[in-house]
């Protein structure tokens, strides 16, 4: 039977932070779905064109920042927090400081966790409809445009840093979000606090410096934007920065204190898969279209395709040391069909030759 009472959707809410916990999530909040202040930013980002190439982050009016346009009736948001960080930190400092070795970002390392945290929330509306019997709901993770950070941060989750990542004062930044738009009126928890003071080690540690001031990222510089979300070529000016980070960027959340809080993740997905964690370059440079696509499936780098993969690796190799057996493997993909993986590959082969 469906809740009347406030004090009844008081326990309704703390039925679901328990579900959530005992489903997996490390954290649930519930917010309300006023973002006018997260709109606000967003149209001073996308004005100041700093999306690039991601033209879905303006395709959809204002449905991002009002939940009732995206999804009406929208009247509170749980927000599910999960930790996905697959092995100590100290590892991925060690692989940033050996050229020939591959950096993929910590939360690829795995299955593609959109789909595990999808069911997830699924279970926890339908653990809802049981109690309270059908109500309007649409959960998300990643699939719709969707404030995530900003609903998580109202939610108590956390507060969004000066890299725009979210920070949880007891788990650091190493965590995905989803979250569940519901009709159901309850009542929602106190918004977090920012605590990353006059701390600017993110700013500072951004190999391309796109966090061009605090709490501002221009996606246009991000090793991440440039290595998964651009399709074309790789600005040649930024290839030098990039070292041998092949798919997306980790160091903003690497170098943050409140990661030392960190708890490494004990979900089976979220474990390195065809060891992507300690791969060399000219390994996974190898790999023909088909070998990817069957090493990555499941996986989120999947969907850059092999081009751009290769593309990102040729980057990689031209800034490593210079060497018989790196030459030898670009010189491989010197006459590729994709003139984009040809274009940068030449472009490793000059870089090695200096």
């Amino acid at each position: 039977m469906r809740p009347t009472e406030t004090e009844d959707f008081q326990h309704v809410a703390e039925q679901i932070k328990r579900w959530g916990v005992e489903l997996g999530f490390q954290q649930i909040g519930i917010s309300d779905t006023d973002l006018s202040q997260a709109e606000q930013h967003l149209q001073q980002w996308l004005a100041q064109g700093r999306q690039g190439e991601m033209q879905y982050m303006a395709a959809h009016g204002l449905k991002r920042s009002r939940p009732a346009l995206l999804q009406p009736g929208t009247l509170s948001i749980i927000s599910a927090r999960m930790d996905y960080l697959p092995e100590q930190p100290d590892k991925s400092h060690a692989l940033l400081k050996q050229p020939a070795a591959a950096f993929v970002s910590r939360y690829a390392l795995g299955r593609d966790y959109h789909k595990l945290m999808r069911n997830r929330l699924q279970t926890l509306a339908d653990k809802i409809t049981d109690s309270v019997g059908p109500f309007g709901y649409r959960a998300f993770v990643d699939s719709a445009p969707v404030l995530e950070k900003a609903i998580a941060e109202k939610s108590g989750l956390g507060w969004i840093g000066k890299h725009s990542n979210l920070i949880n004062r007891k788990a650091g930044s190493w965590f995905f979000l989803g979250e569940i738009y519901t009709d159901l009126p309850l009542p929602v928890d106190a918004p977090a606090s920012q605590h990353c003071g006059q701390c600017k080690a993110c700013l500072d540690i951004c190999p391309t410096q796109a966090i061009v001031a605090p709490y501002q990222v221009d996606a246009r510089l991000c090793v991440s934007y440039l290595t998964i979300e651009l399709h074309g070529s790789i600005p040649e000016h930024l290839r030098p920065l990039l070292g041998n980070r092949i798919y997306g960027c980790d160091d903003c959340q690497l170098i943050c204190p409140w990661n030392r809080f960190a708890k490494l993740s004990a979900e089976a997905d979220f474990q390195p898969r065809h060891k992507l964690d300690q791969s060399s370059l000219i390994e996974l440079f190898g790999w023909s279209e088909s070998e990817f696509l069957q090493k990555t499936e499941g996986s989120a780098i999947r969907r850059i395709g092999h081009q751009r993969w290769l593309r990102n690796i040729a980057v990689a190799l031209g800034n490593g040391k210079p060497s018989e057996t790196s030459a030898s493997a670009l010189q491989t993909r010197l006459t590729h069909d994709s003139e984009l993986v040809r274009e940068h590959v030449v472009w490793a082969m000059a870089r090695l030759d200096k």
